[in-house]
């Protein structure tokens, strides 16, 4: 490494903040301590693909299943986020059986055109809406595989993709 070179930080680091603003006037009430964040980030890795790991963890800790990671500049993600991403359609299901918050990604990738198509409806501009990582729909409905066929065909007649 030269001299100019940084090393990569191997823990996440909170940005600086000063507020330069007034401050809220409602003060949170803090009833209860915040999930340790190596157990959410462990949890959303795991998420991606090893479903007994899954399992393990929210049997271990319930509040697992919507909890959040933010990898940097507002990049949150869910476990349920990760599932649907890489098309992870055994994980993604466990997780809303138990009683995850689906999103219009995890829609996409299990293939729910209705919802989709209410969602777009409704919201047309989620059309570019972007999830964990800045992964669009269309690539959520490519994940989904043949179960979400329909989705991808729909989306791609709504807004063909960008040709290079």
């Amino acid at each position: 490494m030269s001299a100019d070179e940084k090393p990569k930080p191997t823990e996440p680091t909170e940005a600086p903040f000063v507020r330069d603003y007034p401050a809220p006037k409602f003060l949170p009430a803090w009833k209860k301590p915040q999930l340790n964040r190596l157990l959410v980030q462990d949890f959303v890795i795991f998420a991606h693909s090893e479903f007994d790991m899954v399992k393990k963890l929210l049997e271990k800790e319930p509040a697992l299943l919507n909890a959040t990671i933010d990898w940097g500049g507002g990049d949150w993600e869910t476990g349920l986020g990760g599932a649907s991403h890489l098309g992870n359609r055994e994980i993604a299901e466990y997780l809303i059986s138990k009683g995850a918050r689906i999103d219009v990604f995890a829609a996409t990738m299990l293939g729910h055109l209705d919802v989709v198509k209410s969602l777009l409806a409704s919201h047309p501009a989620l059309i570019d809406a972007k999830g964990p990582h800045g992964i669009p729909l269309l690539m959520h409905a490519r994940m989904g595989g043949k179960p979400a066929e329909a989705v991808l065909d729909f989306l791609t007649k709504l807004k063909p993709p960008a040709v290079k």
